[in-house]
């Protein structure tokens, strides 16, 4: 396909770097007419379904891990609120929320490295098997667990596993320097030797190239990742980035249809920090090559309201697969 002068083949997608360096270029030269194209892929793999997820902070704070983005490392002086595991009934309770506004993904998340195998494994795999029981795919963000707590994890119910890589390798240090690159997808690695689905990405906008987010992206599908959860940087008071300003709406349009190019089937949800990064460009991320998004809260902020985003979508003519709307 001839765009401007550039010659660009999309197919199963880009399998060589150099095939990024001219989809970078295009996106730089003609952003709408890219997006566009991305939009088009979106919409021959995906039609007019959008496939929601949402979260629940199950465990918050006093994490030992220096991520330079996060509200809840203990190395970071921020507000966010510090608080136990969860019982069960309030984990549960808020997936029965979101199954009634058509969202049939719920991921219970912990702050920290990862989790006892006692204990808090138990409760977990608890909260999956009753969230399985609602009639919803399960997930769980749980930092670097052991193949054995995987595997627990997947007998109780689990559906997918989510581990972020955050960024690319290059840039990695920049963000983190408690743990590195490849334990991330090491992790991943055994989520998926366990029969797990699974699911990373990272946050945009804090520094990183558009070409750092094309590299990341080359792992995740070389890792076999069935979905990128999109996030934009919320700057937080108190972290290293707290006075980050690296993304643009238009740059964050032209990052999703990136993404969508190099995984044209790959499940594509926009995430955290999608209305202050995207303002109001906000209902185009499907346009860009979205099929996804995270309804609800998000971790440490308050996230958009389910009513605003159903009628979002109601007004789009795309379906939730669980809602009236269908």
């Amino acid at each position: 396909m001839q765009i401007g002068k550039l010659e660009i083949s999309f197919g199963s997608g880009p399998t060589k770097k150099q095939d990024a360096v001219v989809i970078i270029k295009a996106l730089e030269e003609h952003p709408w007419e890219m997006i566009a194209i991305a939009g088009s892929l979106r919409e021959k793999k995906f039609g007019n379904k959008v496939d929601p997820c949402s979260i629940i902070n199950a465990r918050s704070g006093n994490c030992q891990e220096d991520c330079a983005f996060c509200a809840q490392s203990a190395h970071h002086s921020t507000n966010a609120t510090v608080y136990p595991l969860l019982d069960a009934d309030t984990v549960v309770g808020s997936a029965r929320r979101a199954f009634d506004h058509g969202v049939r993904r719920f991921c219970v998340v912990t702050s920290g490295r990862g989790i006892d195998t006692g204990r808090d494994l138990s409760i977990i795999a608890g909260c999956i098997t009753r969230i399985r029981d609602l009639g919803m795919l399960p997930c769980a963000t749980l930092g670097h667990l052991t193949r054995d707590q995987l595997q627990s994890l997947k007998d109780a119910g689990l559906y997918r596993y989510h581990h972020n890589v955050e960024t690319s390798r290059r840039f990695f240090p920049n963000i983190c320097t408690t743990h590195d690159y490849d334990e991330r997808l090491a992790t991943l690695a055994d989520a998926r030797a366990v029969g797990l689905s699974t699911c990373s990405c990272g946050i945009m906008g804090m520094g990183e190239t558009m070409a750092d987010r094309a590299d990341m992206a080359f792992d995740l599908w070389d890792a076999g990742v069935d979905s990128l959860p999109v996030n934009f940087l919320m700057p937080i008071t108190g972290t290293p980035l707290e006075d980050a300003n690296f993304m643009t709406p238009l740059e964050a349009l032209k990052t999703i249809a990136l993404f969508r190019f190099i995984m044209p089937e790959t499940e594509i949800r926009v995430c955290g920090g999608r209305i202050g990064a995207l303002r109001d460009l906000h209902p185009m991320i499907f346009a860009a090559g979205a099929n996804g998004l995270m309804m609800g809260d998000y971790l440490t902020k308050a996230g958009r309201s389910f009513y605003d985003d159903e009628r979002m979508l109601a007004d789009l003519g795309l379906k939730l697969p669980g809602n009236k709307n269908i």
